[in-house]
C-alpha cells in the first residue's frame, strides 16, 4: 500500500481534517464524555476532559507515522469536530483496513457517517490502496451496520462472542467490500 498519513477529506457537508488541540473541549462535549455513545465501543466514556486531551494528545503525535489515519468529523455548519472515523487496524501483506468510527447523539441518524465512511473508503481504496476494507458491529447496534450496508460494506458473519466492548464479550457482526466490488460499483471498474 502507499501510506500517506491522515489527508485533509473534504465531502459536501463534511471536512475530515487531523484533529488539533484545539478540539479537545468539542471532542469531550460532543461524543467522548457520553456513555450512551461509547456503549458498544471498547473504551469508556472519558470522565473528565483530562483523558480526552491525553487520547487527542496521542494521536495528534501519531500523525507522524505515514500508516496513521485518524480524523475529525467537522460538519461545515456546525464548525467543530462532532465524532471521529480512522482506520483501526491494517495488514499491509493483505492490504486490508479496518474502519472503525463514532459520533456525537445530536449528529447521529443525519447522514453524516455515511458521507465521512464513502469519502475515507474512497481515498483508501483510490490513494492509498487498499484491497479490503472491513468494519464490524455489535448485532445489538444495528444503526453502524446499517452505516456499512448504505456504503457498499456487505455483511460476512457473525462472529459468536469473538469480541469484547463497554458490554461485556459480544458478538462481531463482520462487513467489508473489496477494491473490485467498489470499482464495478463507483468507475465502472
Amino acid at each position: 500500500m502507499n501510506h500517506l498519513g491522515t489527508r485533509t477529506l473534504v465531502t459536501p457537508r463534511l471536512t475530515l481534517r487531523r484533529f488539533e488541540e484545539g478540539d479537545i473541549p468539542a471532542a469531550f462535549r460532543n461524543w467522548c464524555s457520553d456513555a450512551e455513545v461509547t456503549k458498544y465501543l471498547r473504551w469508556p466514556a472519558h470522565p473528565t476532559q483530562d483523558v480526552t486531551r491525553m487520547v487527542l494528545t496521542d494521536w495528534i503525535n501519531s500523525y507522524q507515522q505515514p500508516d496513521f489515519y485518524q480524523w475529525a468529523i467537522v460538519p461545515a455548519d456546525v464548525g467543530e469536530a462532532v465524532g471521529t472515523i480512522s482506520v483501526v487496524e491494517q495488514d499491509d501483506r493483505t492490504q486490508k483496513m479496518h474502519i472503525g468510527y463514532c459520533i456525537g447523539r445530536p449528529w447521529q441518524n443525519m447522514g453524516y457517517m455515511t458521507e465521512a465512511l464513502r469519502r475515507v473508503m474512497a481515498f483508501l481504496f483510490e490513494d492509498v490502496g487498499a484491497n479490503r476494507i472491513e468494519s464490524q458491529h455489535d448485532p445489538n447496534n444495528p444503526a453502524s451496520g446499517r452505516v456499512m450496508t448504505k456504503c457498499g460494506i456487505q455483511p460476512e458473519a457473525v462472529l459468536r462472542q469473538a469480541d469484547w466492548s463497554n458490554q461485556g464479550i459480544v458478538d462481531a457482526c463482520m462487513h467489508a467490500i473489496l477494491r473490485q466490488e467498489w470499482e464495478a460499483e463507483h468507475i465502472g471498474g
